[in-house]
């Protein structure tokens, strides 16, 4: 039922069916470049059958009470954890992350569920201290409507799960348009959905290997009401300026440049463990990896060196082993990148540490790598790095170490290693990023808002926060009254 094989049709309005054209495009797995499956590659046409199907259900989905929905939720979250060998196996052909870190990937992506099913019985609404005797003033939220999820292939069962948990659960309608790398795991959940009886229309896929073509009709389309991405801050731009035609409401989770300050009281094993943590999780391949090292000078050298020890030690190789802790990059266009900054680095000063290129591994598996030296006349200061290199940098006072982490559009998560109580609020309150870590190098949980600053983004995913993206605001004057 979950296999590649049997996944090879969209979900639209309840049906399994293919693309109007009948075209389709295969998914590879990157450990092994070899085809896996083939999927529908749904155009334009799909995207308005799946919006009028959204919209067609959402007058009935909306009607049903909270309890109704956290019901069904739960059941669709029981299915999922009772299938997460399965899901794991595929979520690791799709992308090539470790078989580990996919079985964590569908306990949390369960998590999102649960947490929103629950909190779809606590959307409350307000009344307001009346400014005359004879009125009474109300305030209700209503679900947004029809919304459109966009969703990366890093994490593609957590993503669809942040995203579309608090959409259904406050009465909202979606349409999903997974990554073209990795839509199988998309196309599982939505048969999980359906057999936990979700009703036709509530939850709808549509994979496409023309993202361009499709996220235009979702973000430009006026019955769409909602678009929630997370993907790179270009294309986020793109869609935000598409959604501003017919106004939608927008969450966007784009790109980030985490800084991780390791300051001269730290205690250096802690750090090294968060450090490893934040880096090299899925390969580097997160929007909220440390992207930038900022230690003391007092610390620079045996950080480096204890963190190339550590980095040697770590297992790459095919995700579907157990042994492995890092897999493959997600493509080829991924490896050029991490030669590109790396070459700019070390042309500009940059030392290596350990590492670099390619590993014997395989073409898209990359050696686990620490460079020092590094400075923000290099390339790799301003970009996101989205592999495994460490890039070191050196500080000497705590003002020089926040400017430096602060150098830079995005705002996404910060990281900072200290034992002092009084610094920790200081450079909590002066860090621009909406996640901050402090002695920590992995922090998400559905019970935190997750989310940035600048161009990291707009909105806020889990928590109680994050079903508040997928309500309307009404206010009831309730006059005449005596």
């Amino acid at each position: 039922m979950l296999t590649p094989s049997e996944l090879s049709l969209c979900f639209i309005s309840g049906k399994w069916q293919p693309a109007i054209s009948k075209k389709q495009f295969s998914v590879c797995n990157p450990a092994t470049q070899e085809a896996i499956g083939r999927v529908p590659n749904c155009d334009e046409q799909d995207t308005e059958l799946a919006i009028a199907a959204a919209q067609t259900a959402f007058h009935t989905w909306r009607q049903q009470t909270a309890k109704q929905r956290a019901d069904l939720l739960m059941g669709w979250r029981d299915l999922i954890l009772a299938n997460e060998s399965t899901l794991a196996q595929l979520m690791t052909l799709e992308c090539g992350k470790p078989i580990a870190e996919s079985e964590r990937e569908v306990r949390y992506a369960a998590s999102f569920i649960q947490w929103f099913s629950e909190e779809a019985k606590r959307v409350r609404g307000d009344l307001i201290p009346e400014p005359s005797k004879d009125r009474r003033l109300l305030v209700q939220k209503q679900p947004v409507g029809v919304c459109a999820a966009i969703t990366p292939w890093n994490f593609p069962l957590a993503m669809i799960a942040r995203k579309c948990a608090p959409a259904l659960a406050s009465g909202c309608t979606v349409i999903i348009k997974p990554a073209e790398q990795t839509p199988l795991s998309a196309l599982a959940i939505a048969k999980l959905a359906e057999l936990a009886g979700i009703p036709d229309g509530v939850f709808n896929v549509i994979t496409t290997s023309q993202p361009d073509n499709v996220g235009a009709v979702l973000a430009s389309h006026p019955l769409v009401r909602k678009i929630s991405f997370t993907g790179s801050t270009g294309v986020g731009k793109k869609l935000l300026g598409q959604a501003a035609q017919t106004v939608k409401s927008v969450s966007m989770e784009l790109g980030g440049n985490a800084p991780f300050i390791i300051f001269d009281d730290a205690d250096l094993e802690s750090a090294i463990k968060g450090a490893i943590g934040s880096k090299f999780r899925n390969n580097g391949q997160t929007c909220v990896c440390a992207n930038r090292f900022i230690v003391h000078e007092s610390l620079v050298e045996r950080f480096a060196q204890l963190l190339a020890q550590q980095a040697n030690q770590l297992i790459v190789g095919d995700g579907l082993d157990r042994q492995t802790e890092l897999g493959p990059l997600i493509n080829q266009t991924a490896v050029g990148k991490l030669d590109r900054l790396l070459e700019d680095a070390i042309s500009k000063g940059a030392k290596l540490v350990t590492g670099g290129g390619i590993h014997p591994a395989g073409p898209l598996f990359y050696k686990p790598t620490v460079i020092t030296g590094v400075n923000t006349e290099m390339d790799i200061a301003h970009e996101e790095i989205f592999g495994p290199i460490a890039a070191v940098y050196s500080f000497a006072t705590e003002q020089q170490a926040i400017q430096l982490a602060n150098a830079t559009p995005y705002g996404l998560a910060a990281y900072f290693f200290t034992t002092d109580i009084s610094r920790i609020f200081r450079v909590s309150d002066a860090l621009d990023f909406g996640m901050v870590g402090i002695n920590e190098g992995v922090m998400s949980s559905e019970m935190a808002p997750f989310g940035g600053m600048k161009e990291s983004g707009l909105g806020r995913e889990g928590s109680h926060y994050g079903i508040d993206e997928y309500l309307e605001v009404k206010y009831l004057c309730l006059g005449g009254l005596s």
